[in-house]
């Protein structure tokens, strides 16, 4: 198997001039894919039976909790191959998910709340799945804390890559915790091996909102990249002729 494109990947210098491509293309389908995705759910999925219009929450609850947890997966095998293989990028990667996660965590954190003060009439209970997730966005905030104590960059990416892995742990919980236990949380609406819950007129917005989250956050962490290998590599030769280019 080549794995030249792997060790590509762990060069900033090809990373940000490749990314560069990709950014353009990655804004227009993910602005498209949100614009219909929101639009769709919020304003013409028709109302849920015992909910009502209180649902449609779920057309950014749902994609933030996936995002949340998935960058957290990301952030940790990102920190494994740095740790492991002692690649710059992978280190960087890491450190430039955590913000983007937290914000995803925080922003399924409120919306859940939001969506629970009508279904559960309760802002907030110490349910098993918001209990989880509150506890996946102290690890976010523990990852960066432990970043930001630590003057040196590459123990820095050590130290918080084996937190990131640890708290790994915490991913199977959120997800199962409503099978596990007995909570509030609804089970899933939406699974691999089954049908979705839902009928079609609701999921397919839903499905759209989730592929135009993705979409983002990979603008998002694409150009918190760019910005940091920047920052990072500020005194190679080739960062100083693509800003005197610029000048």
């Amino acid at each position: 198997m080549n794995w030249t494109w792997f060790h590509k990947l762990g060069s900033p210098k090809w990373f940000y001039e490749i990314s560069s491509r990709w950014l353009p293309w990655l804004v227009i389908l993910s602005l498209l894919l949100l614009v219909t995705g929101v639009v769709w759910g919020l304003a013409f999925a028709p109302a849920e039976r015992f909910q009502g219009n209180s649902y449609r929450i779920i057309y950014i609850h749902v994609p933030a909790a996936f995002l949340a947890q998935a960058t957290y997966v990301f952030m940790a095998i990102a920190g494994g191959v740095g740790l492991i293989w002692r690649m710059k990028m992978a280190e960087i990667a890491a450190s430039c998910c955590a913000p983007i996660g937290a914000s995803f965590t925080l922003l399924a954190l409120l919306t859940g709340a939001i969506w629970g003060k009508p279904t559960w009439g309760a802002w907030w209970v110490w349910d098993a799945r918001l209990t989880s997730m509150l506890i996946l966005l102290f690890l976010y905030l523990g990852f960066m804390a432990l970043q930001a104590a630590i003057d040196n960059k590459k123990t820095a990416a050590r130290a918080s890559a084996v937190l990131a892995l640890v708290g790994l742990v915490n991913i199977p919980i959120i997800k199962y915790s409503v099978d596990w236990w007995f909570t509030l949380h609804q089970t899933a609406s939406i699974k691999l091996t089954e049908k979705p819950a839902m009928p079609a007129e609701m999921y397919y917005p839903l499905f759209i909102c989730l592929a135009g989250f993705y979409c983002f956050f990979a603008v998002v962490l694409i150009l918190r990249l760019r910005a940091e290998i920047l920052h990072r590599e500020h005194k190679t030769g080739w960062v100083k002729a693509l800003m005197s280019n610029k000048c």
